[in-house]
């Protein structure tokens, strides 16, 4: 079980890092950067995105890191008198919490109203007014959440370390 539980920690410390970089990446660039295209180009760009990103590697880590991170709660739960559970609890919670409940509530919401936009349409210009500062705000949260769930499950395995 202690293997099981290590190789839990290390696959949802090291895939909460990549979400981190992924949600960085969208705050501090590449959603900026669409946001300055002229017209509809950023809405379509965001469409894209979104359509390429349900068919990609990302799909298999959001979900799998997110079961994982959901096991580590019961898991630091469970052992809580022991070393490093309370920091697997938290970092898996803020993980479930921050990224995939913030994603599934706000994001993902955002995302759809955006697809239903046309980007050479008369509203293409307030539908991107609807988007971006709302989608930009969670998606802060969830480069927050994930980079503070990776360093509470790093300490977490430097607690159980012998």
């Amino acid at each position: 079980m202690d293997r099981i539980v290590v190789a839990l920690l290390w696959f949802s410390a090291l895939s909460s890092g990549v979400m981190a970089g992924i949600y960085f990446t969208f705050s501090v660039f590449v959603t900026r950067a669409l946001d300055v295209l002229d017209g509809g180009s950023g809405i379509a760009a965001m469409q894209s995105i979104n359509r390429v990103i349900l068919r990609s590697a990302f799909m298999p880590l959001f979900i799998g890191s997110s079961l994982a991170c959901a096991a580590l709660v019961v898991i630091g739960l469970l052992r809580w008198s022991q070393p490093g559970a309370w920091q697997m609890a938290a970092g898996g919670a803020i993980y479930v919490l921050g990224m995939l409940v913030v994603t599934m509530a706000a994001n993902v919401p955002l995302n759809e109203a955006l697809d239903r936009a046309d980007p050479n349409g008369a509203g293409a210009m307030a539908a991107w007014g609807h988007f971006y500062q709302p989608w930009m705000a969670w998606n802060h949260v969830r480069t927050v959440a994930c980079t503070l769930s990776m360093g509470l499950l790093v300490w977490s395995i430097a607690e159980q370390a012998p």
